[in-house]
C-alpha cells in the first residue's frame, strides 16, 4: 500500500509543480475553449474547421491552446485559398502554415479569446505582458 500512495505521488508531482492542467478530450473546458478559438480561425482560413490539439492548458480562468486546424475529416488548409491572404493580403511565405495559438480567459463558463495568432513564425505570447494573467499557463516563457 505505501509503495503505491509513494508512486502516485511521484507520478502526480510534475502535474502539480506545473501550475496548469490539461483539460480532457470532451470535457467541457475543451469544448468550450475550441469553440471560442472556431470563429477566428473559421474567419481567417475559411469554414469548416476542426482542430488539432498540441498544447491545451488551463489554470484558473486562464487558458492557452496550440491547436492545428484542418478541414473535417483531417483535410490539410491549402493557406493560400484562405481569407487570410486572399481577403487580408498576408504573404504565406511569411506564415508557418495554420498552426494557432490563443491565450483565453474564461468569464462564467464562456472561455474568451483575447489573444490568437495564425501561422505566427516566432513565439508571440512570449512577451511580458502577458504573463500577469497567462503567466502559470505558460511558464515556459514567464
Amino acid at each position: 500500500m505505501r509503495v503505491g500512495l509513494t508512486t502516485a505521488i511521484l507520478v502526480m508531482l510534475p502535474a502539480l509543480a506545473q501550475g496548469w492542467e490539461a483539460p480532457a478530450r470532451g470535457s467541457p473546458d475543451r469544448r468550450a475553449m475550441m469553440d471560442a478559438m472556431r470563429p477566428i480561425a473559421e474567419w481567417n482560413l475559411g469554414a469548416p474547421v476542426e482542430f488539432v490539439v498540441r498544447d491545451l492548458r488551463v489554470a484558473g480562468n486562464a487558458g492557452f491552446a496550440s491547436v492545428q486546424p484542418q478541414r473535417p475529416g483531417g483535410g490539410e488548409i491549402d493557406i493560400s485559398t484562405t481569407p487570410l491572404v486572399l481577403r487580408d493580403g498576408q504573404d504565406p511565405a511569411w506564415l508557418d502554415g495554420t498552426w494557432m495559438q490563443a491565450l483565453l480567459t474564461k468569464q462564467g463558463k464562456t472561455w474568451v479569446v483575447v489573444h490568437s495568432a495564425i501561422g505566427a513564425t516566432d513565439v508571440w505570447y512570449a512577451d511580458a505582458r502577458f504573463c500577469p494573467q497567462w503567466g502559470a499557463v505558460i511558464p515556459e516563457v514567464c
